[in-house]
């Protein structure tokens, strides 16, 4: 039996993915990426014990909002501040192409979604599009996966939050610590306790819209004038808004962009639980444009208020303290204290609500048998958790917090989470304009509830084209992110993740084999109440 032949008739599912099946139909059968069709209609009900469908309209809604309001709206607007040349105009004007650039992403993933209302996200989609090499492109989005901290940048500023509430010095040390003190608070009660677990981060949401609201009511009363405080005198940042323009670089332009798309990342969260929703085409049709909206809307409020409180010299300055610098001048020292454990809060809710989910994509991964000791992170002991999923993003994370220099922490993390998500995206949305061009060839059965307008999905593709290609041109004098470490770093190490996956596919599905003298045979096994796929070693015939 010969390579191509080892996938004839093999199923490639799981418990929160989509079945489908290799076959060595004839390429006009398959499509230019060697697909073959599947059923976008098969539950994993069908494969193992129904999943519970819990998820409705206004659940989706928390979901999505919970995942997109982190830190990143109390910790970036000064970096992009800075990275547009200190223009107010030229920096609200990127908030607004980061709210476009989300709204056509979110186009992009409704139509996916709609068409396959299962759990796993881009996985399944990838999956759709790019079939052969047979889970080339599956690994490749699990080393991704599988090495990101994403946890790791909220779990940074709650540190750093929680140091200012308390009047504590930040350095280096303390802030990593309280950071690593977050994620692990957060690894052991999903591990422990499921439902405790959600019912605190939902509760911990409601902070990050209660600072939000108060950020934007301050920011209208200062610029009313109401603002009567001793540390506060009107601000001139919208006289000349856009008259540092000509200073800006192209490489402070996408970077800019890239911290704006990070505090706008979430917009398909409800994408990885639709196998969990009442009524999949529903919930994404309301859920996901409500979500995305309420959220641009009150980014921008946010940032006008920033700018009517807090002065051009003191934004440049701020870092990722902005949001304190905020408080201080409006309500001085004890408000300032108060609305900084409000902002740390807000930065636990969003650590749980990632790490949450980051551990069911790696136990998702393992039931499909494409990782390493995948039994291992497939298990749900000893608490009928995602323990081992859990407990590798919290080391992945620990390790993420600790290891970049003094300084350039956030950023670099941010940056190194956004990127990856950048080719992950130019892939999803060139696969789906493939999907479009030659749906009545190779894909009849694409028939997705909701379209994105084809122009709409080119914009998203060329825009995520533009985030992965522009950093690479090097930064102009006092632009560049980071202090102590190459402007292009974030880059190469995202990239160096995927060729991990490649490399790791490449031996485990070619060389190893070949070295071994056996084949792969696909097999199901029933245990824990999951379905899960195992690969066994079967002996070629000499």
């Amino acid at each position: 039996m010969g390579f191509q032949s080892l996938f004839k008739k093999e199923t490639f599912f799981n418990s929160s993915s989509v079945a489908s099946s290799f076959s060595d139909e004839k390429e006009s059968q398959e499509g230019a990426f060697g697909l073959g069709t599947m059923d976008p209609s098969a539950s994993s009900s069908e494969l193992g014990e129904p999943l519970k469908k819990d998820i409705g309209v206004f659940s989706a809604i928390f979901l999505i909002f919970n995942r997109m309001v982190g830190t990143g709206i109390f910790a970036t607007p000064a970096t992009i501040y800075v990275l547009c040349g200190s223009s107010v105009g030229l920096s609200l004007f990127i908030w607004v192409i980061g709210a476009i650039i989300a709204a056509a992403g979110m186009t992009v993933y409704l139509e996916w979604g709609t068409f396959l209302p299962k759990n796993g996200g881009e996985k399944n989609y990838l999956e759709y599009v790019y079939k052969k090499p047979a889970f080339l492109i599956t690994s490749m989005f699990a080393s991704y996966v599988f090495f990101l901290g994403w946890a790791a940048p909220n779990s940074i500023v709650f540190g750093q939050y929680i140091l200012a509430a308390a009047g504590v010095e930040t350095t280096r040390w303390n802030q990593r610590g309280l950071g690593i003190a977050c994620v692990t608070f957060s690894f052991l009660v999903h591990s422990i306790n499921v439902k405790w677990g959600v019912r605190l981060q939902n509760l911990l949401g409601f902070f990050k819209l209660v600072v939000m609201v108060v950020i934007v009511v301050t920011g209208f009363v200062g610029l009313g004038g109401g603002l009567k405080h001793n540390n506060y005198t009107k601000t001139d940042n919208f006289t000349d808004a856009f008259s540092s323009v000509n200073t800006v670089s192209a490489y402070g332009i996408v970077m800019a962009l890239y911290n704006v798309i990070w505090s706008f990342i979430g917009y398909s969260n409800a994408n990885y639980a639709l196998s969990e929703a009442k009524d999949p085409m529903r919930v994404l049709k309301i859920s996901a444009p409500f979500a995305l909206g309420l959220v641009s809307l009150l980014y921008i409020l946010v940032i006008i208020g920033y700018y009517a409180v807090v002065p051009g010299e003191i934004m440049k300055n701020s870092g990722t303290i902005l949001a304190s610098n905020f408080f201080l001048i409006a309500f001085g020292e004890t408000g300032k204290k108060a609305l900084n454990a409000f902002v740390a809060l807000s930065a636990l809710g969003n650590v749980l609500s990632v790490i949450f989910s980051q551990g069911r994509i790696i136990q998702s991964l393992a039931h499909e048998d494409v990782l390493p000791a995948s039994k291992i992170w497939a298990s749900s002991k000893p608490f009928k958790t995602p323990f081992a999923g859990l407990f590798q993003h919290w080391v992945v994370c620990v390790i993420t917090i600790i290891a970049p220099p003094p300084g350039d922490a956030y950023n670099f993390i941010s940056n190194l989470i956004t990127y990856p998500l950048s080719i992950v995206n130019v892939f999803v949305s060139v696969g789906l304009i493939y999907v479009h061009f030659t749906k009545d060839k190779y894909y009849p059965d694409f028939s997705p509830k909701i379209k994105s307008p084809l122009i709409v999905t080119a914009f998203f593709a060329l825009s995520s084209i533009y985030l992965v290609v522009a950093p690479y041109v090097p930064p102009s004098d006092g632009q560049s992110v980071y202090k102590s470490i190459p402007y292009y770093l974030h880059c190469v190490v995202g990239i160096a993740m995927f060729a991990v996956g490649g490399m790791y596919w490449f031996i485990w599905r070619i060389v190893w084999p070949k070295v071994g003298n056996f084949e792969w045979e696909r097999v199901t096994i029933k245990k824990e109440g999951w379905d899960y796929a195992e690969f066994k070693r079967v002996k070629k015939n000499i």
